[in-house]
């Protein structure tokens, strides 16, 4: 089967590929206004941009099902603060991510929706989960516009994990860390592992 995308609404192009491109990892992106509300929103368009410098991306969408009109919280916190905190979503926490996912209108604190901790960044002054076992403190260094999309690029400045999650020498026990991918319509625990030979 070929499928021409000029055939197709642009739902269905999303349906397409968020059916096509899994498991994606989920950024369960916290930040703060500048009047000081908390925003916490997960987004699964999301990856490392680059390890030299570290940057991580992930791309603010205008929605397929929105309710409420204008650009996302989380965009324009990071517009105006310029920073933002990447929680990794593990299944522990998957209900929490799934409750903070509405279209909230700007003065709800998700955090507070979520029943999830707020604790202060290191570096920057969006808060971070405490209950995520990662935390990434991002400074923003662009927001690309890709038709109507947001891609927003920010630069790893603190990175915390937690203790039972860290195997020493830079590496991350993924078995303990059992992190949650989004597929189409559903998410997928990470949980089956298996090698290949180095070619």
């Amino acid at each position: 089967m070929i499928i021409e995308l000029d055939d197709l609404t642009i739902r269905d192009v999303y349906k397409l590929l968020s059916g096509s491109v899994v498991p994606r990892p989920i950024a369960w992106v916290s930040t703060v206004s500048r009047d000081g509300i908390r925003n916490l929103a997960p987004f699964s368009f999301f990856t490392v941009a680059s390890w030299n410098p570290p940057t991580l991306c992930f791309s603010i969408g205008p929605g397929v099902n929105e309710t409420r009109a204008g650009p996302k919280d989380t965009l324009v916190n990071i517009q105006e603060t310029r920073q933002f905190v990447v929680n990794v979503v593990t299944y522990p926490l998957a209900e929490q991510m799934q409750r903070s996912s509405a279209n909230f209108a700007p003065e709800v604190d998700e955090f507070e929706v979520a029943g999830v901790t707020p604790v202060a960044g290191r570096r920057v002054a969006a808060p971070r989960v405490l209950e995520a076992p990662i935390q990434m403190e991002c400074e923003l260094d662009r927001i690309v516009e890709v038709g109507a999309n947001h891609l927003v690029l920010g630069r790893l400045v603190c990175y915390h994990i937690r203790d039972d999650c860290y195997l020493g020498d830079c590496k991350v026990d993924i078995k303990k860390l059992q992190p949650v991918g989004r597929l189409a319509g559903n998410y997928v625990k990470i949980d089956t592992f298996f090698e290949l030979p180095i070619a």
